[in-house]
């Protein structure tokens, strides 16, 4: 069975699983500084059951995110932040609310759509970086363009953009900390993504090298006008995006 359409803003619909064209509806949202939202969430709220308790996580939150903006979720450990990352990855459900992204009202039953929006359209960034241990940067790299549809990607371009000239044959474990999460962006960033989720992207990093791993992400964010939703506890790092947001308050 074919997963459904997605159709971008102007109409047209477009089969989310061809990566080209779900890619070109995606750059044209981003891109194009449309005042349509790319993100708009509306009344989300998410429970988790323990036992016969229902604990709530997040609680009639709201968010507007436009192309080119960028948002720091702020609170501390257990608001949220990691929980609603996960839902806008679709690798988590929510209980009741309304998310609208890249023009297409989503659910969590649409399993094959988050597949393929995280396949050639969000890019998230963990704290910890998510090589492939058996595979080179430069492979990693490649097989994460390749994912995503991009056929020319300038995989050695990324790589000295992000200060790894010289290291695109060696494996994730021979280089440094601060290498491997600068790797992991550069893997965000070949994909072309219209969205990018970063969860402590430098909270395993000391201040320097995270300094320039967030250099490099904010760099990124604004040269590509890419909006960028970012989870820290790092108020420094926080206050470098356009607005902060607490999760379960209005954004």
């Amino acid at each position: 069975m074919k997963s459904p359409n997605m159709k971008n803003l102007s109409g047209p619909t477009i089969p989310i699983d061809d990566g080209k064209l779900f890619q070109q509806s995606v750059t044209a949202m981003t891109q194009a500084h449309s005042e349509n939202p790319v993100l708009l969430i509306r009344g989300l709220h998410k429970h988790f059951r323990s036992g016969s308790e229902d604990i709530p996580v997040l609680e009639d939150f709201n968010l507007t995110l436009k192309a080119g903006e960028s948002v720091a979720l702020m609170g501390p450990s257990g608001s949220g932040k990691s929980t609603l990352l996960n839902i806008l990855s679709g690798l988590e459900s929510w209980s009741s609310g309304s998310i609208v992204l890249f023009g297409e009202t989503m659910t969590p039953s649409r399993e094959a759509d988050w597949t393929a929006l995280r396949r050639t359209a969000i890019a998230t960034v963990f704290q910890e970086a998510n090589l492939m241990p058996a595979l080179t940067l430069r492979e990693n790299l490649q097989l994460r363009a390749s994912l995503a549809g991009r056929s020319d990607p300038d995989v050695d371009g990324w790589l000295a953009d992000l200060g790894l000239n010289g290291l695109a044959q060696r494996y994730p474990d021979q280089v440094s900390g601060g290498q491997r999460q600068r790797a992991a962006l550069a893997m965000a960033f070949v994909m072309e993504p219209g969205l990018v989720l970063a969860d402590e992207p430098t909270g395993s990093l000391d201040r320097r090298t995270a300094d320039q791993v967030a250099d490099a992400l904010f760099r990124f964010q604004k040269r590509n006008h890419c909006p960028l939703i970012l989870a820290t506890h790092d108020a420094d790092l926080g206050a470098r995006c356009d607005r902060t947001v607490t999760p379960g308050n209005q954004g």
